[in-house]
């Protein structure tokens, strides 16, 4: 009787537990399909189903022992790339580069929503995976690892002709240093793209912040500019945000945005 009661128990805690999870689904279903304008803020959580690393959670770059000596934060500075360029090549084709990753559910998902509704990405990402699951209004705040260009000329080049150099890339027709356009700690972000990433944020009436825990400025405080009524926060921990939540959903954003229609 006992052994019966703490199964059924169980099954009933499940079964909750489901529930509150389709209950969430079908709230964010719902808002999705009131809303008119809809930005979609996203973090290193939205790439982690691809196989990418993030950066801050117990199993993200940052929690790793660093193979070079500097903590891999460190390196993904302005500093050390001036002062130890060799060194940042090694742990930038290692780390920031990853050929192998291909768009998961929630990059499917937002690019099925694009042609269905006026949806702009803002994304702190540069590995391209929202352009390659086809999304065309993509504002890449941190830049991208596909563009490179010499500081000495200015030319560009993609990354397959970075692939191709040594492990410090110089340019063949100058000889100047050649720079990934991925914004690195100390820089600062791009204007037209802090302007153009405001303007999509006053005009939305839904955002949905994902897989970032806004840890990282000026990016997070581009919240502060949203003056629509619903935020809708998705991602594995719980996000400190100072602002009323529609919705809260801690899980993967994949993995939630794989039950939407």
């Amino acid at each position: 009787m006992l052994y019966y009661f703490l199964i059924k128990n169980l099954i009933d805690i499940t079964y909750n537990v489901v529930m509150i999870s389709d209950e969430n689904i079908k709230t964010l279903q719902a808002l999705i399909d009131k809303a008119k304008n809809i930005v979609f803020f996203g973090g290193a959580g939205v790439s982690t189903e691809s196989g990418i690393k993030d950066f801050r959670s117990k199993d993200g770059l940052y929690a790793l022992k660093s193979k070079y000596g500097a903590p891999y934060e460190v390196m993904l500075s302005h500093s050390y790339f001036e002062y130890n360029t060799d060194t940042f090549f090694k742990f930038y084709r290692e780390f920031m580069i990853n050929k192998e990753a291909k768009p998961n559910a929630a990059h499917i998902y937002l690019a099925k929503l694009e042609a269905k509704k006026n949806l702009t990405i803002i994304t702190q990402n540069i590995d391209g995976l929202h352009q390659m699951a086809g999304s065309k209004n993509v504002i890449e705040l941190h830049g991208s690892i596909h563009r490179n260009y010499c500081q000495k000329c200015m030319r560009l080049y993609n990354l397959e002709d970075i692939e191709k150099m040594e492990n410090v890339p110089t340019c063949p027709h100058c000889g100047g240093l050649i720079k990934p356009d991925v914004v690195l700690y100390e820089e600062p972000l791009n204007e037209q793209v802090i302007t153009k990433a405001i303007i999509k944020m006053q005009e939305a009436d839904l955002l949905i912040v994902a897989g970032t825990s806004l840890r990282v400025y000026p990016a997070a405080s581009f919240l502060s500019y949203f003056f629509g009524n619903n935020i809708v926060v998705i991602n594995k921990e719980s996000v400190p945000i100072n602002r009323k939540i529609s919705l809260e959903i801690n899980d993967a954003v994949g993995e939630v945005f794989s039950k939407l229609k």
